[in-house]
């Protein structure tokens, strides 16, 4: 692309990477923010695994959850990476406290229907645009959320799938495509040891794809039959 980028070599990068203060410093939107919330899982060299290899044998792999927050165009706002057995209630509200200026609307699958999610969205003047679980039922008297209770009124109303399509949950495809492109270009793996030195590699990796973006951000045309 004849750009001129520098890049430190990996055993420099390794060196410093648990005192490395990486941060994430997304573009700077002037619109409110369309917010969409999924993790995937990272696979790591667990400590079960270097015995095996030291000794003989199969160890175990063990794995890390990269939670990421991004907007319509594909633009990572904000990351958090976790154990496997963290709490996803509590990151997820993470995520949406890390993205930085107005939001407009919180998407998310139904791991994502909690009160805590509605109150936090809320508390930002944001929609939430998360699928209810199927025996959810309006609150009798003062309802914990109303927006809560209105979607669950709609789906009763015109189905499930076409909430979906009219509320724009479909975007949540969105943040899968962030994850492939992750996953393919970076790989599917931590390769440091300390957990300091993981949420180093994974706040660079997702700087990396931001950077990415900005200098070939893709563009689709429909074409006229």
């Amino acid at each position: 692309m004849g750009l001129s980028l520098e890049a430190p070599n990996h055993t420099t990068l390794a060196r410093r990477s648990k005192s490395l203060n990486a941060k994430l410093v997304p573009i700077v939107s002037k619109k409110p923010i369309h917010l969409i919330i999924d993790s995937t899982g990272l696979s790591i060299v667990g400590e079960g695994e270097w015995a095996a290899a030291k000794h003989g044998g199969r160890g175990k792999r063990g794995w890390r959850k990269l939670h990421l927050g991004l907007d319509l165009a594909g633009m990572i706002r904000a990351q958090v990476l976790t154990d496997s057995s963290g709490d996803d209630a509590n990151t997820r509200l993470e995520v949406i406290k890390r993205t930085k200026g107005k939001l407009a609307s919180v998407t998310g699958d139904a791991a994502h229907y909690t009160v805590a999610i509605y109150g936090q969205a809320g508390s930002r003047r944001a929609r939430v645009v998360v699928p209810p679980t199927r025996s959810a039922s309006e609150t009798g008297g003062k309802p914990r959320s109303k927006e809560r209770d209105n979607t669950i009124r709609r789906i009763a109303k015109v189905g499930r799938r076409r909430w979906k399509k009219g509320s724009g949950y479909h975007q949540q495809g969105t943040v899968e495509s962030a994850f492939f492109r992750y996953k393919s270009m970076l790989g599917d793996r931590l390769h440091a040891r300390a957990l300091a030195a993981r949420k180093t590699e994974a706040t660079v990796g997702c700087k990396i794809l931001i950077r990415l973006l900005v200098l070939a951000r893709p563009r689709s045309v429909a074409l006229a039959r």
